[in-house]
């Protein structure tokens, strides 16, 4: 249910900046001055403001559910999943500051990517949480040591194609609000950039997946993360070919939380065994 409701943390603040609604709620914590909902009249629009404090809302669910985890966590006597758990409160209660950041800097395109980029931090802890939540698992101490590096360069090369991409979106339309500041970066140049990077760990993914030795998981995660940045990739190019409509802005977010997850995976397999 976590790891649900991270990724979802990321799909409904998409949903918000496709719409417009980023300055829905224009001030924090409270939605508009005087109120903590939204009041009717609002000059930034009823439905902007309730998809704006819709997205506030889960960001009180995935709280509580963090909360439940770790009461859950001790509860099991799992002295190994209490960091992760910790993660999850701390990394929540982050992102409620920078939720509060970003509206107060009018959707700075800086704020909107860091939010962002903490959610794909909180999504990798979430991951590694379920991957472990029945059986203890111990870091590998006989990996072979050119696997893990190269195992390392791909899920680096993955946040690395992930931040750029940030810095696309913080380039381009979309921005939540017509009146957001943008980065001034040449849309074409920055998006060539993403690009390349994304091939870059195409490259690294099927040399790593020829590489001997590696386990079933390893490989069948690969695999699952080939075909999915496949897809991701696709997407992308239809956005930018087709002058990056809001559908495909929600389905390439949604890419990108799938590809990030499968890319953790691949290396939790490379580094964690079952104790």
């Amino acid at each position: 249910m976590l790891l649900f409701l991270q990724s979802a943390l990321v799909i409904t603040g998409g949903a918000v900046r496709v719409t417009g609604s980023g300055l829905g709620c224009p001030t924090w914590p409270e939605c508009t001055p005087g109120s903590y909902t939204p009041v009717p009249g609002q000059a930034e629009g009823q439905l902007h403001a309730w998809i704006e404090f819709g997205n506030r809302l889960l960001t009180f669910a995935l709280l509580f559910a963090a909360l439940a985890t770790v009461i859950a966590i001790f509860r099991s006597g799992r002295r190994d999943l209490r960091f992760l758990g910790a993660t999850q409160v701390l990394g929540i209660l982050g992102q409620g500051v920078l939720g509060g950041i970003t509206v107060l800097t009018d959707l700075n395109p800086l704020a909107v990517g860091s939010h962002l980029l903490l959610s794909i931090l909180l999504i990798a802890a979430a991951t590694s949480l379920h991957s472990r939540r029945h059986n203890p698992s111990v870091r590998t101490s006989s990996t072979e040591v050119r696997i893990s590096r190269i195992s390392l360069a791909h899920i680096n090369l993955a946040f690395i194609a992930i931040t750029i991409g940030t810095l696309v979106t913080g380039s381009g339309p979309h921005a939540g609000d017509v009146d957001a500041p943008r980065l001034d970066f040449a849309i074409t140049t920055i998006t060539r950039i993403h690009s390349a990077s994304v091939w870059l760990l195409m490259i690294v993914s099927v040399f790593f997946l020829i590489s001997r030795k590696l386990n079933y998981e390893t490989k069948r995660w690969l695999i699952i993360f080939i075909f999915l940045a496949i897809g991701q990739g696709a997407i992308g190019y239809l956005q930018y070919f087709l002058g990056v409509p809001e559908e495909l802005v929600v389905m390439h977010l949604l890419g990108s939380v799938l590809v990030w997850i499968a890319a953790w995976r691949v290396r939790l397999s490379v580094v964690r065994k079952p104790a």
